[in-house]
């Protein structure tokens, strides 16, 4: 009903608006331009008017201005939010940092008791193979003299015996057989 209404009202004033009707004169007569299109521009006024468009465009325009206005204050709370969030995260980076120095730090003190315990056995092996080293040496020479005093006295005994096989009798043998078997006789008994 609203909208007949608003064609019998906008198709007439649009017709008397037409440039045939265009004529001049007075200015309250429909021969003015001017004044038919004043009237054409009152009535879309009064149409507008009652089909209450400035109250529904304000309704609009109020809605939209809410709907701003909240996602205005949801983006300052989303703001706030990611300030604590990244205040949280500075701390949170501050707080590993902190802890990856100690740990760097703790682990610099290993490895320096760690140098220092390697050097101390590195020494104290050192002084185990030196050890070592001197007692091989002092078996080596105890052994090469023992092997040169066993050569010596086996060079001495073959020499003496040339000697005395070269200046013993047979009785003087005889004699010293005995002399050495009364000896291992008294020994032994």
């Amino acid at each position: 009903m609203r909208k007949f209404l608003t064609m019998a009202l906008i198709a007439p004033a649009s017709i008397m608006a037409s440039p045939a009707f265009a004529a001049t004169g007075p200015f309250f007569s429909l021969g003015n331009t001017d004044f038919i299109v004043l009237l054409a521009f009152l009535l879309f006024i009064a149409v507008l008017i009652y089909f209450k468009v400035p109250g529904l465009l304000g309704g609009m325009l109020d809605k939209r201005a809410e709907g701003i206005r909240s996602e205005l204050d949801e983006a300052r709370s989303i703001r706030e939010e990611a300030q604590k969030l990244l205040a949280s995260y500075e701390r949170k980076q501050q707080e590993v940092k902190a802890q990856a120095d100690r740990i760097v730090e703790h682990a610099r003190e290993e490895a320096q008791l760690a140098a220092a315990a390697a050097k101390k056995d590195l020494e104290a092996s050192i002084a185990r193979r030196l050890a070592a080293a001197e007692d091989q040496i002092a078996s080596a020479e105890a052994s090469a003299i023992k092997d040169v005093r066993d050569r010596a006295a086996s060079v001495a005994i073959s020499a003496a015996e040339e000697v005395f096989a070269k200046q013993m009798s047979a009785d003087d043998a005889g004699r010293m057989i005995d002399d050495a078997i009364t000896q291992v006789g008294a020994k032994l008994h």
